[in-house]
């Protein structure tokens, strides 16, 4: 049994997005669904969209194999719930699998589950998350994180991602393949993909580091090593790196493999100029190396973008 937790002014979709994963994987697989929506507080249960949705109780379900916690407006009161909080950890100690969708991470997180664990959670959160749960390993620019029986997703559709990753557990690839196909989804995005939100988000950099990224776009073609920039910031290495991370929520070289990609794509896409031209403009020097990284951000190689932007 699927037990989905949600609260008030929840995004519909983290709960919805889910729900509709495991229904259809059922459906195709021939087993009967099994899914419960849950709530601190029995009944209709209104979304941030001011839809409702209909929760059962926190009580204990014996067969339940998997608890997903949706994210949304209400998260932060959701995590400062004791009940919410009570269940979650009895849930935990019953050895299933958790999982959360978007900021639903902050109440696993609240509930101390995430301690010492790689996790993600949706990028506009980053920065906050980090400050607030120093003891998680965030790992900001991931679709979704698995670590042991603890899953966590980024925005609002990586839940759909992080669902069919679980699909492909329970039920094997071809069913989760068929079931991305029924909802109409061009691949199942694996969850080392980058949150492409979060690249677009350095493309107009503003805080403290700010005009230092906006320096590092003009010379992605130079080396720009933690030393490069620590020296263009006026601190020493060390210091640089601390700040930058508890600033921006990622380390300077993911901050400078993101802007390389995304400059690296838009030349891709918009421009006839040779894929080698592109990776050694970029600072990427390798074609290889900018193929895997293309990969891992966008699930996809330069020629497959570029192919697709001519056909659109």
């Amino acid at each position: 049994m699927i037990g989905v937790l949600i609260f008030p002014d929840f995004q519909l979709l983290d709960a919805a997005g889910p729900i509709s994963v495991f229904e259809i994987a059922a459906r195709v697989s021939g087993a009967a669904p099994a899914i419960k929506v849950m709530a601190a507080k029995p009944g209709p249960v209104r979304s941030s969209s001011g839809a409702e949705m209909f929760a059962r109780g926190l009580r204990p379900y014996g067969a339940l194999s998997t608890l997903i916690v949706a994210g949304g407006a209400g998260v932060d009161a959701a995590a400062r719930c004791d009940r919410t909080l009570a269940f979650v950890r009895a849930t935990a100690k019953r050895g299933i699998r958790l999982a959360s969708v978007c900021s639903g991470a902050y109440i696993l997180a609240e509930a101390g589950l995430l301690d010492g664990r790689r996790a993600t959670t949706h990028w506009q959160r980053t920065k906050h998350f980090v400050s607030a749960y120093p003891k998680v390993k965030l790992e900001a620019d991931r679709i979704y994180v698995r670590d042991g029986n603890v899953w966590t997703s980024a925005g609002i559709t990586a839940g759909i991602d992080l669902a069919l990753a679980m699909v492909a557990e329970d039920f094997g690839d071809e069913i989760a393949q068929k079931t991305a196909r029924q909802l109409v989804l061009y691949h199942r995005r694996s969850g080392g993909q980058s949150q492409f939100s979060s690249l677009l988000e350095l493309k107009a950099p503003a805080g403290r580091f700010g005009p230092l990224l906006a320096w590092a776009r003009e010379h992605l073609d130079a080396p720009l090593t933690v030393e490069d920039m620590a020296e263009q910031a006026g601190m020493s290495s060390r210091h640089f790196t601390r700040a930058f991370i508890a600033e921006t929520g990622t380390t300077p070289s993911k901050a400078v493999e993101r802007l390389r990609i995304e400059v690296a794509r838009q030349r891709v896409q918009s421009s006839s100029e040779a894929i080698e031209r592109v990776a050694q403009s970029t600072g990427f020097r390798d074609p290889e190396r900018m193929r895997r990284a293309f990969i891992r951000a966008f699930g996809q190689p330069p020629q497959s973008l570029r192919r697709a932007a001519r056909a659109g």
